[in-house]
């Protein structure tokens, strides 16, 4: 079996106002790299290398394992190379591109004739929403949905992307502690105001529109919510600390990048080191805190992958 190499981007999903409908790929990887072996085996480099270095409880190889059962298939050990830049449970889709990894891997050495639909409809099912994994497998600005409608295969996904404007950059502030997407959904509340969702749903359609005509000066109104992030910020201290930068030193929007702990900034691309100062100040106090200087990714882990 021939040896296989992918490598998936960071992602960071919501934006704001689209709760699980939308996300960004991002300029920061996870690259896997495999072939057949006698035994399981990984060498990691890069974030979090201790945890992506561990055979036992590995996300990666054991839903490449379950995927493979499932099918009826053998499961082929395999001796991985994992680099990854993505760091763990801060909201930058480190999940969704460990779980398209082992999509992939299982296509692969399982032969079982899966096309770039599929890999990202099996992954979104894994994930449980469509935004990441998309995004991830697409690359760009992702709009995604499942479509369970009548007669449409459970499961199915439907996206649209546009890449993000050249001149908008992003930072994204790290802090020195993860949080587990888990307990980020568990303070949601089961139903909301008719307001509130309404103020949603136009900023949502607002942000789609302001990434297709690059219209920056709307990101600040189009990034606003009411859904998820009232109800995390007290799990997500740098959150406050950064929303008030929207629409200053060339900050177009603000937003938790997932379910956080981390921030997303957008900002114009000549702005980026008065941004990143700024950014820095604002959250002085609150620990180590890595302002992260990154891009947009318009490819996606779909474009490169050795079928």
């Amino acid at each position: 079996m021939a040896s296989f190499r992918i490598s998936l981007p960071a992602t960071s999903a919501n934006l704001g106002a689209a709760f699980d409908s939308a996300a960004v790929a991002l300029d920061f990887y996870l690259t896997v790299e495999a072939e057949p072996a006698e035994s399981f085996s990984i060498t990691a480099t890069g974030r979090n290398a201790d945890v992506c270095g561990r055979v036992e409880g590995n996300l990666i190889l054991d839903t490449y394992a379950r995927l493979l059962q499932r099918e009826g298939r053998t499961v082929p050990p395999l001796a991985l190379r994992v680099d990854n830049q993505i760091p763990l449970g801060m909201g930058c889709g480190s999940s969704a591109a460990g779980r398209l990894a082992a999509v992939a891997l299982a296509a692969h050495f399982g032969n079982l004739g899966w096309n770039d639909d599929t890999i990202l409809a099996e992954a979104c099912a894994l994930e449980g929403h469509p935004d990441n994994a998309a995004a991830c497998w697409l690359g760009g600005m992702v709009v995604a949905a499942d479509d369970r409608g009548p007669g449409a295969r459970s499961g199915q996904v439907l996206a649209a992307r546009v890449d993000p404007p050249a001149d908008w950059h992003v930072l994204i502030a790290l802090p020195d502690t993860s949080l587990a997407t888990s307990e980020a959904r568990a303070v949601l509340p089961t139903s909301y105001e008719r307001a509130d969702v309404v103020a949603n749903l136009q900023a949502a359609s607002l942000l789609g529109l302001a990434f297709a005509q690059g219209r920056g000066e709307l990101l600040k109104a189009a990034m606003q919510d009411r859904i998820h992030q009232p109800y995390r910020a007290a799990m997500c201290s740098l959150l406050p600390r950064l929303l008030p930068l929207a629409g200053v030193a060339g900050i177009l929007g603000v937003a938790l990048s997932g379910a956080g702990p981390s921030v997303l900034l957008i900002v114009q691309a000549e702005e980026m080191t008065a941004a990143a100062d700024l950014a820095q100040a604002a959250v002085e106090g609150e620990g180590r805190v890595e302002i992260l200087q990154t891009r947009f990714a318009s490819r996606g882990a779909a474009a490169g992958w050795q079928r």
